[in-house]
């Protein structure tokens, strides 16, 4: 008689195979599960970068989508595609298939190490929205083999854990919260999968306002609902164009039912199927939307985003073109000389990015030989030259050489800043002896980016600030206020540490100016008067007719304390 011992074994092998047969069983009913590889499903090498597998996954998926692909095959070979994508895409599954797959797919049973924890997980859709990617229904068989055991352990040629598994059967049970190993199965839609490093940025109100409006930057922007018609194929496109112009735009999802207040403010209505809109400075320093319409591919998207890029560089004729003609308010001056027909696609993005900071101009130059070249000290193309507020001209670079367009706007990027930081010291120096010299001559400054550190800044107790909208208001207050400025107890004192200054400014070109102190901007005004304490960040204003009494007294009686002064909203910036 065989021993209880002998018993329980002979129980545990008969179960073991039960449990065999039953796997095996499930896997050849399904009748839809196919072992594919992965790896040629995409048709990449096994060493392919995340970003090989994402180009290769886009291209499919664009093929084979059934929105795009009306043949009868397109649909599995879609959710072949997308089953490949999901393995390789996710490091643990791509390691565990690489560990337990053979190069068809199927678990490694013959000599695989079962110890190791790890699962594998293929899956296969039977319909359109196997993957949820046109939001329809289908059928989807999921298969998750894990297997646990520790090979360390003797007892157990197979390392399942069966052991313990079937000695839990015997004394009552599995143990609380401990699993070795199991295997199941589930049917119904496939919850969609997620790209790797997407570059699609998911915006809400504070995002779009903080992030994108008027920020100079374009950014292609896909408007949908969870159930709008061709989202993931929409999605895909954007990604592969905002990846290929990566540095130049920027790629966002908007979801209106999310997001209503935002896309009822940008005059988004929802819509059955996703819309696809370029935010862009066509215009002027204000964004905005344009809607795409044409084919739904890659390569009609990026032409269309290209045209819609920034265009603030004037082509010119190297020739003709006068640097001095074309200044104005101290901007500094930037050339781009290369042996391109158009305006290249980076320097297009950089003048959007340094707009009214730089007069921005590009001419085409086939080679060195043109006889400006040499005037200008340039050497190889292509090249860029920048003319500062005094008038001097530098090579800022030339023979310039970029890894790719992101690199390439980022290190002229750089170069530019450096520029214009350049530029914002000889300008001030200018400002500072021109000042001198109208304080000298009795002359008011009129107030500009270039010079009002050195006219209204910290240095100065007060600042008295002429603002006008006419000619007429301008004669009145200059008049006015050069009279005033030369009275004993009101004038300035001409040495560095002015206690006083007096200036003008146009608020036809510097509207933003005065809603530094008030939101109104008093644009219904056509002349005021600003006291302004920089040091203190208050002001007072003057909207009478500003008679030479009147200022007097106005002055006066800010000078003695005995006007209040209210805080400004932020400190006043000129343009």
């Amino acid at each position: 008689m065989p021993s209880h011992q002998h018993q329980r074994a002979m129980i545990i092998r008969l179960l073991f195979f039960v449990f065999l047969s039953f796997v095996f069983a499930s896997l050849i009913s399904s009748g839809d599960a196919k072992t594919l590889d992965p790896y040629k499903v995409l048709g990449v090498d096994k060493n392919a970068s995340q970003r090989d597998i994402q180009k290769a996954f886009h291209k499919l998926s664009l093929k084979y989508h059934p929105d795009k692909n009306k043949e009868k095959s397109a649909q599995e070979k879609f959710a072949e595609i997308n089953n490949a994508y999901e393995i390789l895409s996710d490091d643990d599954k791509r390691k565990n298939y690489d560990l337990y797959g053979d190069e068809k797919g199927n678990p490694g049973f013959d000599g695989g190490n079962f110890g190791n924890q790890n699962g594998y997980t293929y899956s296969t859709g039977g319909g359109p929205g196997g993957w949820q990617t046109m939001g329809g229904q289908g059928s989807t068989k999921s298969f998750s083999f894990s297997f646990g055991g520790d090979p360390s352990m003797g007892g157990n040629p197979f390392g399942f854990g069966f052991g313990d598994m079937f000695a839990d059967l015997f004394s009552g049970g599995m143990k609380g919260g401990k699993q070795h190993g199991g295997f199941s199965t589930t049917g119904g839609p496939k919850s969609g999968f997620t790209p790797s490093e997407s570059s699609i940025q998911e915006i809400n109100s504070q995002y779009f306002k903080k992030q994108i409006k008027d920020k100079m930057l374009n950014w292609i922007l896909l408007f949908h609902t969870p159930s709008a018609k061709g989202y993931h194929l929409s999605e895909s496109i954007v990604e592969d164009v905002a990846s290929s112009l990566k540095g130049a735009v920027k790629a966002g999802s908007i979801n209106c039912q999310k997001e209503q207040p935002l896309c009822k403010d940008l005059g988004i209505s929802p819509s059955k199927s996703a819309k696809i809109f370029i935010y862009s400075y066509g215009a002027g320093e204000k964004g905005t939307l344009v809607e795409y319409s044409d084919e739904l591919d890659a390569k009609s998207l990026k032409k269309f985003v290209q045209d819609h890029l920034p265009r603030f560089s004037k082509r010119i004729d190297l020739g003709q073109f006068d640097y001095s003609s074309s200044a104005t308010d101290n901007i500094p001056q930037v050339l781009l000389l290369s042996t391109k027909k158009d305006t290249p696609v980076m320097w297009r993005v950089l003048s959007g990015l340094f707009l009214k900071r730089m007069q921005f101009y590009d001419a085409e130059v086939q080679d060195t030989s043109h006889p400006m070249l040499k005037t200008l000290g340039v050497a190889a193309l292509p090249a860029v030259i920048g003319r500062l507020a005094d008038g001097n001209k530098l090579v800022l670079k030339e023979g310039i050489a970029v890894k790719d367009l992101q690199s390439g706007i980022n290190e002229l990027k750089a170069l530019l800043e450096k520029f214009e930081k350049k530029n914002k010291k000889v300008a001030s120096n200018q400002a500072n002896k021109s000042s001198q010299r109208e304080a000298q001559a009795g002359v008011l400054a009129h107030l500009t980016a270039s010079n009002i550190d050195s006219v209204c800044s910290e240095k100065n107790a007060l600042c008295i600030i002429g603002v006008f909208r006419s000619s007429k208001a301008k004669e009145k207050l200059e008049a006015v206020l050069t009279n005033v400025s030369q009275k004993t107890l009101l004038r300035r004192q001409n040495q560095a540490g002015d206690s006083v200054s007096y200036s003008l400014l146009d608020a036809t070109k510097q509207p933003s100016f005065l809603d530094s102190f008030d939101k109104s901007g008093y644009k219904s005004l056509d002349n005021l008067l600003v006291a302004y304490k920089p040091r203190k960040e208050k002001f007072a204003v003057f909207t009478s007719e500003p008679t030479m009494e009147a200022v007097e007294r106005f002055i006066s009686a800010v000078a003695s304390g005995d006007i209040p002064f209210k805080k400004i909203q932020q400190k006043p910036v000129l343009r």
